[in-house]
C-alpha cells in the first residue's frame, strides 16, 4: 500500500474490494464476496461498505487501502507509512488494523512516526541516509544498552548519600538535577543485581532523608533512534 492510496472516487468500499479480488482470484464468486466482506469487517468499514468512497475521511481511506492490499491473502504486507498525516483518532484506527493484521500475516512498514512503531512491532530495523544501523526485535532495543540507570528523587540533603554512592565500584556516574525542594539523580550502574539491592539501602541509611520515587529509567524508542543515528552520523 503507497502512503497515499488512490481510489475510484464513484465506487463504494465494497466495489473497490470486489474489483481488486477479482484481479487475482478466479474461484466461486461467493468466495470472493466472502473474502470482501471479511476484509471490511476487518478494517471497521463494514457499515460503510456501500457509500462512495468520495466520502471518506483520510484514515477511512487508509484502512480501505490496507484492506485492498490484504484482500488476497498475501504471505507478506508492505505498508508506506500507513498514519502519515492523520489525525490521532484516525492513527488510532489504523495501528489498531494493524494489531488484527499480525495474526494472519507479516506486515513490512516504513514510517518516522516512532510512537507507532513502538505500539505495533516486533522487529525494528532503524536506516539513516540509506544505511541500515541496526536491526532487533523491539524489547531487545529498549533494554539492551550496556549499562542500567536508576532514578532517584530525593527529598532533604543528598550529599552525604551522594558520597556513599559514588564510592560504589559498580557505580559508573551520578548526575545529579537539583531544584528547591528535590533532588533527582540518574545512577548509572555496572552491575544491576548489586544495584537492586545496595542502592535504595544506602541512600536510606540518611534517617532525614526522604525517598519520593525510585526505579530503571524508561527507554522510549525515540531515544534508541537519536542515540544510534546521532553515532552513525558522528561515527
Amino acid at each position: 500500500m503507497p502512503q497515499d492510496p488512490r481510489f475510484y472516487e464513484h465506487m463504494t468500499a465494497r466495489e473497490t474490494l470486489r474489483f481488486k479480488a477479482r484481479f487475482f482470484y478466479a474461484g466461486p464468486k461467493e468466495c470472493i464476496e466472502d473474502r470482501v466482506s471479511e476484509m471490511l469487517e476487518l478494517v471497521g468499514l463494514a457499515e460503510k461498505a456501500d457509500r462512495p468512497i468520495k466520502g471518506f475521511s483520510g484514515g477511512e481511506r487508509q484502512r480501505l487501502g490496507i484492506a485492498q492490499a490484504q484482500v488476497n491473502y498475501p504471505d507478506l504486507l508492505i505498508l508506506d507509512e500507513p498514519a502519515a498525516g492523520l489525525d490521532p483518532l484516525g492513527r488510532r484506527d489504523v495501528l489498531e488494523v494493524m494489531q488484527r493484521l499480525r495474526q494472519h500475516t507479516t506486515i513490512f512498514y516504513s514510517t518516522h512516526i516512532l510512537d507507532d512503531v513502538q505500539q505495533v512491532s516486533d522487529t525494528v530495523a532503524i536506516m539513516n541516509r540509506g544505511e541500515l544501523l541496526v536491526q532487533a526485535p523491539l524489547d531487545q532495543l529498549l533494554t539492551g544498552r550496556a549499562h542500567t540507570i536508576y532514578v532517584l528523587t530525593l527529598m532533604g540533603d543528598a550529599r552525604a548519600a551522594q558520597a556513599r554512592v559514588e564510592h560504589q565500584e559498580w557505580v559508573s556516574t551520578v548526575r545529579v538535577t537539583a531544584d528547591v525542594d528535590q533532588t533527582r539523580w540518574e545512577v548509572r550502574v555496572t552491575d544491576d543485581d548489586i544495584a537492586g539491592s545496595e542502592l535504595l539501602r544506602l541512600v536510606l541509611e540518611d534517617k532525614n532523608l526522604r525517598v519520593v520515587e525510585f526505579g530503571t529509567k524508561k527507554y522510549e524508542l525515540e531515544d534508541i533512534f537519536v542515540d544510534i543515528v546521532g553515532k552513525g552520523q558522528n561515527g
